[in-house]
């Protein structure tokens, strides 16, 4: 991310709701997320869904007790 999460948290609210951020509490919400947001980039490309089950119901099948 080239800009700051706070930054781009703050221009939206100003795009679509018209305010500023009304206290520094929203401020620092928005800054504390922005670790989180650059760990998930980082896994980017690593992760890959299991191959199998592919589907509820194949996994509810998959883990069915047998009587």
């Amino acid at each position: 991310m080239t800009r700051k999460l706070s930054e781009l948290v703050e221009e939206q609210a100003f795009t679509w709701s018209g305010v500023k951020p009304p206290n520094m509490p929203g401020v620092r919400l928005a800054e504390a997320l922005e670790s989180s947001i650059s760990g998930f980039e980082a896994l980017r490309g690593l992760l890959a869904f299991e191959d199998e089950p592919s589907s509820f119901e194949a996994a509810l099948q998959a883990t069915k007790e047998v009587c």
